[in-house]
């Protein structure tokens, strides 16, 4: 398996938010992550579907009469 393990404060750079949320995401199960032992480790293509599941697409929007019609 050549996929890296990040730690918390690795995973909180990447994702550039606070460790406290990082560990609220695994307390909350909204990520997947590995223990090793006692410690919780992220694979980096773990990380990188979190991320893509919270990808929002575009919405093309015309005008009708001065409203949004989606």
């Amino acid at each position: 398996m050549d996929d890296e393990l990040l730690t918390v404060a690795e995973l909180a750079l990447v994702l550039k938010v606070e460790v406290r949320f990082v560990r609220r995401l695994v307390a909350e199960r909204r990520i997947q992550f590995t223990k090793v032992g006692k410690y919780v480790r992220f694979y980096r293509s773990d990380v990188q579907d979190f991320i893509a599941s919270g990808r929002v697409e575009p919405v093309t929007v015309a005008w009708s009469g001065g409203r949004a019609v989606a």
